[in-house]
């Protein structure tokens, strides 16, 4: 397999309210200094400080894949909600004892810590006030999928996006399927119109079930072991539709070129068993500009079940799995490097903070591909057909605790029942 990029080239308890005003007043100091820190390096492969908040599976790989695709990465602090987490990803990143951090404050401690790139890998649920943060206090960012559960989240991180924006902070995202090549030279010949018009397409995530939930402990409170088990439970991880299946949905947006119009869905828990509140299958169609129709099946079944990843999207002339082929009038293979995406979309990051590429945000992006599978997981709960209009721009839906506190109680909505559960 080819070698990834170097440089630019391929390779305590409070309530939500207090929460974002601490982290308004924490970082809003940063800010200043961070950006005047930034126009003072010159293009270059200077030194960047890197501070991981999430240190799980997903954040580490993020780190060291981070590490993989630039020169001159120094990982600075590493965050967590469990101290134990934290400290030993420390001892793995070679991160001095007094620069590890731990609880639901960490995140506020790494940006503080004089950080110049936020690596953001905790559970979704977390995703807007962590990048909010991050931008406020002027840090380039890397987030991890999805960046929302819920249209409040969704707004939250748009309009973090635009502030990006205005101060030239740089911001990748975990979809790597933009920044694999194969990915990339089909989607540019879908939309460069060699299979003709769009005229409908598919996506499909159905595979296994993830870690099912432990047993609740006598005592433990709510907030500390939904987070433990943050994949079962809506409003951390956004169910599985948002999770996982977001990377699927992330190509159909991008291929198409345009956001989703409206959807409809229906979805079920067929074989999940213990505590939580997610379903295990989907199927959303939806709506897109001039009459395209798109097909969403996603499922975690156990067994030995069927298992499909991947996109297909039909032109008036032909058809394409968007990884690599196009079929029909003008049949198309491609045959370059092909290198991992995951390491390219921090090493593309890196390139774009020290002028070695174009300026790189794609918080909107990412935001949009979240709040689709939102939208689709909205449809199937709800029964109801509902526009991305509404969704997206009025729904008042907010999963999180009113009080993000690891001691509080908590009860999430209970498993959807279809023509039941509140449209909000």
């Amino acid at each position: 397999m080819p070698q990834p990029a170097i440089g630019n080239r391929r390779v305590s308890g409070v309530s939500r309210r207090s929460l974002l005003k601490a982290s308004a007043a924490a970082t809003a100091g940063l800010a200043a200094a961070a950006a005047i820190q930034h126009v003072a390096h010159a293009a270059g492969s200077y030194s960047l400080k890197v501070g991981l908040i999430g240190c799980g599976g997903r954040g580490s790989g993020a780190a060291g894949q981070c590490q993989q695709g630039a020169s001159g990465i120094e990982m600075w602090a590493v965050g967590d909600v469990w101290t134990e987490k934290a400290q030993a990803a420390g001892q793995r990143f070679k991160v001095p004892p007094d620069r590890a951090f731990g609880g639901l404050d960490a995140y506020q401690k790494v940006i503080a810590s004089g950080i110049d790139i936020a690596i953001l890998a905790t559970p979704p649920g977390f995703r807007p006030i962590h990048f909010e943060a991050a931008i406020r206090a002027g840090k380039h960012v890397f987030m991890e999928k999805p960046v929302c559960v819920d249209p409040v989240g969704y707004r939250k991180v748009v309009a973090a996006a635009e502030l990006a924006a205005q101060k030239k902070l740089c911001v990748a995202a975990g979809t790597q399927r933009r920044h694999t090549a194969s990915y990339q030279e089909c989607i540019k010949r879908i939309r460069g119109g060699q299979m003709g018009d769009i005229v409908a397409a598919q996506c499909y995530w159905i595979g296994s079930p993830v870690k099912p939930p432990g047993t609740q402990a006598p005592g433990q409170p709510d907030v500390d072991y939904q987070i433990h088990n943050w994949y079962n439970w809506s409003w951390t991880c956004g169910d599985h539709i948002v999770e996982q299946h977001v990377h699927n949905i992330d190509v159909i947006l991008w291929a198409i070129g345009a956001l989703p119009e409206k959807a409809i869905a229906v979805g079920g828990r067929q074989t999940r068993q213990g505590k939580g509140n997610i379903y295990d299958h989907f199927a959303v169609e939806f709506g897109f500009p001039g009459g395209v129709r798109v097909a969403s099946y996603c499922s975690q079944f156990p067994g030995g079940v069927a298992h499909r990843v991947g996109e297909r999207v039909v032109g008036a002339k032909g058809d394409s799995s968007c990884n690599g082929s196009i079929n029909g009038e003008k049949p198309w293979k491609f045959d370059g490097q092909n290198p991992s995406g995951q390491v390219q979309e921090h090493a593309d990051l890196v390139a774009a903070i020290r002028g070695q590429a174009p300026y790189l945000n794609e918080g909107k992006q990412v935001a949009d591909s979240s709040m689709a599978a939102v939208l689709g997981r909205m449809a199937a709960y709800t029964g109801r057909e509902i526009s991305w209009k509404w969704a997206a721009e009025t729904s008042k839906l907010d999963l999180l605790p009113p009080k993000m506190d690891l001691a509080a109680a908590f009860e999430p909505h209970p498993v959807a029942v279809p023509g039941k559960f509140e449209l909000i």
